[in-house]
């Protein structure tokens, strides 16, 4: 008995490998133009519902759609809770197993097998019955068992840090596409309302035709504006059905049968961020959780590949009845048992040990790599967002002035037309130049409103701190609902359950 609490003791003390510590980040003073200090991974702080500062009833449609539907996102969770439940089984390494391998066979022993006595064609033909119980118990001696456990408890929380990650992903790409979509249907308005005055103004240049004021070259020119202007709208039309089919897969939804009214508003300013993005919303980014859990379980399965070079011990017993006659297995004389402890000395593998060691490292320093290209990449997701935010804006503004001038360039130029001191060349001249500064005014809203989405993600969603952060709820699949029966309890189970609900039923 002292043998075995000291056995239970070491156990408790000792383990092998390396103890995980989150790696040093060299890291900027800070943003260009925003505070900032270094990062510490927290994905498991309250991201919130972004989409929703944007005030848009459809966009909070389309997004409650993408969670709930998305195949994507059901993989995703799919795999987290296949690494949660591995996490579960690993656990269970900790405890002892007992089984009952009951059998009944029909067997022949050999007259002629090894014996220390002579046999003289002695033999057994008959049934051998035999009602065991076998017990068995590695105790975790230098942390083999509890590394594994740290590891598979780290990838789990890795898979929930990648359901966040593409859960925002999809979001974001869902407002993205959105905002382009809603870009193209002003865009598509404009060219339309040229094509209508273009062809007023064809109508016209026929009519001076006819009535000799006019030349054929000048009709020949407004005829090409107008085909011009209806080529454009049938390539914005196809850019349109594609990205509508983009959003139909988003959503989870059959392209085939899936329509986005059209809303030919223009798209005003992006709502502002809050000053100074705090470092606390880039700390809660899933990506870089995500491999920071994945350093984190890399680093303890160093643990377990170390353990594979020190003696292993279980705890192992064997007991119960065997006997030739069925009627008489349960008798005193059918009892056998043994039971001691079974100890492994690792002496010679072929060098599998070391091998399997110099790999665990080297995952190791793989996902030491990655944590630090994950940290590296959010800064440069902020930094661009940050410069497309600023930058757009200026453009935004200039833009605007030069269709306000374009515009005021375009009137003189139809009335010096008409009153026959400037060629139709300059109308036609200022009318391109208003319909491409108009359409890129409505592009560049559009780039506006992607680069502000593109920055919500960047800094890990939102900088709304007031909700907790939960697994999403998603609409089961049909055919995964069919498989539910395979979850329900057991014999044994249902047995527990009868019998507590007997014992703590009313008296």
């Amino acid at each position: 008995m002292r043998f075995l609490l000291f056995l239970l003791a070491t156990s408790a003390i000792a383990q092998v490998g390396p103890n995980y510590e989150r790696p040093d980040s060299v890291s900027p003073p800070k943003f260009k133009g925003v505070t900032w200090r270094a990062a510490n991974p927290s994905s498991h702080l309250p991201k919130g519902e972004w989409w929703k500062v944007f005030h848009d009833a459809k966009l909070n449609e389309l997004e409650a759609k993408a969670t709930a539907n998305n195949q994507q996102l059901k993989a995703a969770i799919a795999r987290f809770d296949q690494a949660r439940a591995t996490a579960r089984i690993t656990r269970g390494d900790f405890l002892p197993t007992l089984g009952a391998p009951l059998s009944a066979d029909r067997q022949r022993t050999s007259g002629n097998m090894p014996s220390p006595f002579p046999l003289n064609g002695l033999r057994y033909d008959g049934p051998a019955y035999n009602a065991p119980l076998d017990f068995s118990w590695e105790i975790d001696l230098w942390g083999k068992i509890r590394r594994g456990v740290e590891a598979d408890k780290a990838t789990a929380a890795a898979a929930a840090d990648a359901v966040h990650n593409m859960l925002l992903g999809i979001q974001a790409e869902v407002a993205s596409t959105y905002f382009q979509l809603r870009a193209l249907d002003a865009e598509m308005r404009v060219v339309r309302e040229a094509v209508s005055w273009r062809g007023e103004a064809l109508k016209i240049a026929k009519a001076r035709v006819l009535a000799g004021a006019g030349s054929e070259l000048e009709e020949a020119q407004s005829e090409t504006e107008v085909a011009s202007a209806e080529a454009e709208i049938s390539a914005l039309q196809a850019r349109r059905d594609q990205l509508e089919n983009t959003l139909a897969i988003l959503i989870g939804t059959n392209a085939a049968s899936f329509h986005l009214a059209v809303n030919a508003s223009e798209l005003r300013s992006p709502p502002s961020l809050p000053a100074g993005v705090p470092t606390d919303l880039l700390e809660r980014r899933p990506d870089i959780s995500q491999a920071e859990r994945q350093l984190a379980a890399a680093t303890a399965k160093i643990g377990v590949a170390r353990a594979q070079f020190f003696p292993s011990l279980k705890l192992a017993g064997n007991g119960g009845f065997q006997s030739g006659d069925i009627d008489i297995l349960f008798e005193p004389a059918s009892l056998l048992w043994s039971y001691g402890p079974k100890i492994n000395i690792p002496l010679f593998s072929g060098n599998k040990n070391r091998f399997n060691l110099s790999r665990s490292k080297s995952i190791h320093d793989e996902a030491l790599a990655g944590y630090r290209q994950a940290f590296l990449a959010a800064v440069a997701d902020v930094e661009t967002s940050l410069s497309q935010i600023r930058n757009y804006a200026t453009q935004s503004s200039a833009q605007q002035r030069a269709r306000s001038s374009a515009e005021r360039a375009s009137q003189l130029a139809k009335t010096r037309y008409e009153s026959g001191t400037s060629p139709y060349l300059d109308v036609i001249e200022a009318n391109r130049t208003v319909l491409t500064i108009q359409r890129g005014t409505i592009q560049t809203s559009g780039q506006r409103f992607a680069a502000t989405v593109s920055l919500v993600k960047a800094i890990g969603g939102s900088w709304e701190q007031s909700q907790t952060v939960i697994m999403p709820e998603v609409n089961r699949d049909p055919e995964a609902r069919a498989l539910g029966d395979l979850d329900k309890p057991g014999f044994f189970s249902k047995v527990k359950g009868i019998f507590k609900a007997k014992t703590t039923g009313p008296n």
